[in-house]
């Protein structure tokens, strides 16, 4: 069982939710989480159940953020604006760079989520969970 996040900025709700409903068999044995809105939107067209974080501008990308800082997301799925200005854009670039970072992978745009959902579907994720099986604990004096 994965860890996926979904978010998406407003222009691109309707596209994750179409999305999101299409590969409704795909996501539904694993844990899911994304920001406010497009969680409540998701779980109004599916089945699914889904851990709401805020929405973005009000912290939703830096709650997400702080479970990958820690290597404890698997996936994500942020279907970004890219022709609209974003009031939280430093939010969304620290998320972006904690991705990086971690080796997390991510897809901004439906292209890459559903190329990225065809190999969760395929089992393509199995080195996750060699991740957290093996994930180090906080060694005293690091915290």
């Amino acid at each position: 069982m994965l860890k996926i996040s979904f978010i998406a900025h407003d222009r691109k709700k309707d596209e994750m939710v179409n999305f999101i409903t299409a590969y409704e068999h795909v996501f539904k044995d694993h844990q899911l989480y994304s920001t406010g809105t497009t969680g409540q939107r998701i779980m109004e067209a599916t089945e699914l159940k889904i851990h709401r974080y805020m929405s973005g501008p009000l912290g939703g990308d830096q709650q997400i953020g702080a479970m990958v800082a820690q290597n404890d997301m698997d996936l994500i799925i942020f279907l970004r604006d890219p022709l609209m200005a974003q009031p939280h854009e430093p939010d969304i670039s620290a998320l972006l760079r904690l991705c990086d970072v971690q080796g997390i992978p991510l897809a901004t745009n439906i292209a890459t989520a559903e190329i990225l959902v065809k190999a969760l579907d395929r089992g393509d994720f199995a080195w996750r969970e060699l991740v957290h099986k093996y994930k180090p604990g906080i060694q005293e004096g690091e915290a």
